[in-house]
C-alpha cells in the first residue's frame, strides 16, 4: 500500500499524463505542461539542454514541440522511490512501417517531486541518434512552424 506522499506523486503523474493526452489530441498547447513545474524547476532535455525556471520551461515546451504534430509519447511503466518518479515511455512518430510496427524509440524521464502537485526537476534520457534515424526512415517532416535546436545548449 503506497504511503501518502507516494499516492500524491502517483496522482500528479496521472494528471500529467492526462494533460499530455489532451495536448497530443490537439486540445491544448505543449506549454500547458508547465503547470506541473515549480517556479524554480529545472528541465534537462537531451537535445535542448538545461532549462532553468518556469518561464523558460514554458517557452521550451512550446518551442521544442512546435511542428511535431502527430507525435505521441505513450507510457510503458513508472516507478516511485521517495520523491523520485521514473517513467519509461516511447517517443512515437506518426505513421507505421509496412509491417505495421511503429516508428518509436524508448525514453526515460526522472522527475523530482516538489509537493503540491509540482515537480522541481525533469531529466529526459533518450537516444537522439535513434530518433534521427527514425525521422529519416519514416520520411517525417514538420507541419507548420518548427524551431531548430539551439546551437550551444547548456549541458551543466
Amino acid at each position: 500500500m503506497p504511503d501518502g506522499r507516494e499516492a500524491e506523486i502517483r496522482a500528479t503523474h496521472e494528471r500529467y499524463v492526462a494533460m499530455r493526452d489532451r495536448i497530443e489530441a490537439g486540445e491544448l498547447g505543449w506549454d500547458a505542461l508547465a503547470g506541473f513545474f515549480s517556479e524554480n524547476a529545472v528541465f534537462i532535455d537531451p537535445a535542448w539542454g538545461r532549462i532553468d525556471g518556469l518561464p523558460e520551461i514554458r517557452k521550451f515546451l512550446s518551442e521544442s514541440m512546435s511542428g511535431l504534430d502527430g507525435w505521441c509519447f505513450p507510457n510503458q511503466w513508472h516507478q516511485i522511490s521517495g520523491d523520485r518518479l521514473v517513467t519509461h515511455w516511447m517517443n512515437r512518430l506518426p505513421g507505421r512501417r509496412a509491417d505495421g510496427s511503429c516508428y518509436e524509440a524508448p525514453g526515460i524521464s526522472i522527475f523530482t517531486y516538489a509537493g503540491g502537485g509540482k515537480f522541481s526537476r525533469e531529466l529526459d534520457i533518450l537516444n537522439m541518434v535513434h530518433v534521427n534515424e527514425l525521422i529519416a526512415e519514416s520520411g517525417w517532416r514538420p507541419k507548420g512552424p518548427y524551431h531548430a535546436l539551439p546551437r550551444n545548449p547548456r549541458r551543466s
